[in-house]
C-alpha cells in the first residue's frame, strides 16, 4: 500500500517546528490500513516489535509491505528503497 502523509496533516504540528517529520504512530496507522485492506477488520491487537531507522517528511512517497497472514503479520515501510521501519503486529487474542 502506497500513501503520503500530507503536510495539513493535524498530528504534525510539534513534530517538529520548522523541520517536520511524520511521527510513529500516523506510520503504524497506515501498516494497521494495510493489514485491515487486505484481510478485514481487526480489533486488538499488540506491536511486539518495531524499529524506527529512518524519518518520512510530510509530502514524501511511502509504501507499506506485508509479509505473514493472522494472527502475526511483519511490516516493513519504505521510501523508494530505504527502510523507515519494520516491525512485528499481531492478535493480541491469538494465542
Amino acid at each position: 500500500m502506497e500513501f503520503v502523509v500530507d503536510a495539513a496533516h493535524p498530528a504534525l504540528p510539534g513534530h517538529f517546528p520548522g523541520d517536520p517529520i511524520v511521527p510513529g504512530v500516523v506510520l503504524l496507522d497506515r501498516v494497521v490500513e494495510a493489514i485491515e485492506a487486505a484481510h478485514g477488520p481487526l480489533a486488538r491487537l499488540r506491536l511486539p516489535q518495531v524499529k524506527f531507522v529512518q524519518p518520512l517528511r510530510p509530502g514524501e512517497a511511502a509504501r507499506v509491505e506485508l509479509d505473514g497472514a493472522a494472527p502475526r503479520w511483519r511490516f516493513r515501510i519504505l521510501r523508494g528503497d530505504t527502510l523507515l521501519a519494520s516491525g512485528d503486529v499481531a492478535d493480541r487474542d491469538a494465542a
